[in-house]
Order: C-alpha cells, then sequence, then structure tokens
C-alpha cells in the first residue's frame, strides 16, 4: 500500500473539460452535464485501493447530503486496466452498483483526464465554485486505513459548506494521501 499524496493543483486552476465513458449508463458524459449548479466535486478514485475503501461509504453519505444543494459529484477511475484488470470498466459498473454511488462513475482509459487534473493518488478530490474555479484540493480528512482517526469527512464537507454560505475556506488545505494512479507503460 503506497502512500502518494495529491500534486495540489493550483487553486484557481479553471476545471479541465472532459467527456468521458460512464460505466454504469453505459453513456458518454460531459463534465459541463454533470457539474452542480452551485460547485462539483471531481474525485479520482478505483476500485481495489485500501485508502479508497476506506472512504467509501462518506464519499456516498457526502454525495447524499450535498446533491440537494446544488453541488454535483463524480467519480473518475484513471488507472491502467491492463495491468489493474480489477479496475477495468465492467467492474467499476459492479462496484458502483454494489456502492450505491449516487455519482456517475467514469472511465479515463486515456489517464488524460488524470493528467489535465495533475491528479497523483486515489482518493483525490477536488472542489469548483459554480463558475468552475477551484477552491479546494485534497483530502477528504485525516482518516486513513489503520490510524484509528474516524471517517468523517471533515475537509471535504468544510470546503462545500463554505462554498455554500460564501464563506473563505480558512482551514489548511492538506492533500490527500492514497494508492498512486496506475499509469500505463
Amino acid at each position: 500500500m503506497a502512500n502518494t499524496p495529491s500534486n495540489m493543483l493550483p487553486l484557481g486552476t479553471k476545471a479541465p473539460y472532459f467527456e468521458l465513458f460512464d460505466t454504469v449508463s453505459q453513456n458518454i458524459l460531459k463534465f459541463d452535464n454533470l457539474k452542480g449548479n452551485t460547485g462539483t466535486v471531481v474525485m479520482f478514485i478505483c476500485n481495489h485501493c485500501p485508502f479508497v475503501i476506506h472512504v467509501n461509504k462518506e464519499i456516498v453519505a457526502i454525495a447524499n447530503q450535498y446533491r440537494d444543494k446544488a453541488i454535483g459529484f463524480i467519480a473518475i477511475s484513471s488507472n491502467d486496466v491492463e495491468n489493474y484488470p480489477q479496475d477495468g470498466p465492467d467492474k467499476m459498473k459492479i462496484h458502483a452498483q454494489q456502492q450505491l454511488y449516487p455519482f456517475p462513475y467514469l472511465y479515463d482509459e486515456t489517464q488524460e483526464v488524470a493528467k489535465a487534473y495533475d491528479a497523483a493518488c486515489t482518493p483525490d478530490f477536488y472542489v469548483f465554485d459554480n463558475n468552475d474555479t477551484l477552491i479546494y484540493r485534497g483530502q477528504l480528512d485525516n482518516s486513513r486505513p489503520g490510524n484509528n482517526i474516524p471517517v468523517t469527512g471533515h475537509d471535504l464537507r468544510n470546503a462545500l459548506d463554505c462554498l455554500i454560505n460564501h464563506k473563505e475556506n480558512t482551514l489548511d488545505q492538506k492533500p490527500s494521501i492514497g494508492c498512486n494512479i496506475k499509469w500505463k507503460p
């Protein structure tokens, strides 16, 4: 289990546009059609990473809580499925259904979207405002597998609450820690 940190894309960055295959609906979905009126959470995850498995329930809870506040949620897997077949689109669909993901689970086959977001690990979280400007990037919270800190989603929830309430986020933005994205050779 690698401990790879986020690259921390600069705040103020515009959300890179994408069109990706949604493994659940089997359709190509566009960022512009998935983003929320208030803001958008883009997260890089995968099926097998223990760091993602550790926070899956909280990700689902946060998405269910905040989608009524016009926050869009988008999950993307960019892993090399030739060397990591457990992260392939067919298994992504099953995983999304088992975890009750209330958001699309998109497959970044070329890995170009992960590169555009400078994503480094799973999970990796990005919050954009209603103008598609990056206002938060980094961790869900301080919990990691085995550190005995409860999963609360504190950092992501705080960023979303600040966005919704038009307040400055003064919380220190810490990088996420997780498994490295499995890049193609």
